[in-house]
């Protein structure tokens, strides 16, 4: 436990003990490997402030700085952020046009920070539709923290959980047909490989703020066994002590994954 404060003296400029959520001393199993998070509420926040949507996402981007560094803290291997769905292009231009800014301004604001605290930043999404500076600023963040072996900062962008499992079938129809695969030989380990995600563990748990109690088509396939913690905090308003206390719920629940917890009885 000792080896955890001193983490999170490594991140944090304000004293651990400012938390006013759950002690980490809770925290007595282990944390999950990949927490996904649905970052849900900006431009409710904004417009509760009488501030225009993009103000919510720019507060948005705070916390994905926060919320990056107590991760990486607690020991989090993968930290997967849902920051753009291959639906928000239905949302007005002018607000579109920004969001596609963000990732911009996040690299050039953190990603020396990110390097010095190895971080490794990865993308997942359809990179066609990205404008040629969203695309790239998310090939510059990718490259320059390629070498790094802390953790993994998974931003899905342009993505959608559906179109992922489209392109996977899609794959498995052309390998069938020009490169002689057998369709019995498709397992979900096959799958697995040919999904955005190859080569990360899948969530654990996935966090959702707002309110809102769903998916909206995000990791379809990786979330079938993660464990689902909601808040009505609108994401610029989600700190430090709520990302604690979302861990510490999870290491108090019972994994069974189709089987039974180690205290019931076979019979039960």
């Amino acid at each position: 436990m000792f080896m955890m404060f001193r983490a999170l003296r490594k991140w944090f400029v304000s004293p651990f003990g400012s938390f006013s959520g759950p002690k980490t001393e809770t925290l007595q199993r282990p944390v999950p490997k990949h927490v996904a998070v649905i970052m849900d509420g900006n431009g409710r926040w904004a417009q509760k402030r009488g501030l225009p949507r993009i103000a919510g996402h720019r507060a948005g981007m705070k916390a994905v700085k926060r919320i990056t560094k107590v991760a990486d803290a607690l020991g989090v291997q993968v930290l997967t952020m849902y920051a753009f769905s291959t639906e928000n292009w239905k949302r007005p231009k002018d607000e579109v046009a920004f969001l596609m800014k963000l990732p911009e301004e996040f690299i050039v604001s953190e990603l020396d920070e990110l390097i010095q605290n190895n971080v490794q930043v990865r993308f997942m999404g359809e990179t066609d539709q990205l404008p040629a500076h969203t695309l790239r600023a998310v090939e510059e963040a990718v490259k320059r923290t390629s070498t790094n072996t802390g953790l993994i900062l998974n931003f899905a962008l342009n993505y959608g959980g559906r179109r992922e499992l489209v392109l996977a079938m899609q794959q498995a129809a052309h390998a069938a047909i020009h490169d002689g695969l057998v369709p019995t030989t498709i397992d979900e380990a096959w799958i697995d490989e040919h999904l955005q995600t190859s080569g990360l563990v899948h969530p654990d748990l996935l966090i959702r703020t707002s309110g809102e109690i769903r998916l909206s088509n995000f990791m379809l396939w990786q979330l079938a066994y993660a464990e689902f913690w909601f808040t009505e905090q609108l994401w610029p308003d989600f700190r430090d002590q709520d990302f604690i206390q979302a861990i510490d719920d999870y290491c108090n629940r019972n994994r069974r994954y189709g089987g039974l917890a180690i205290n019931e009885s076979k019979d039960a």
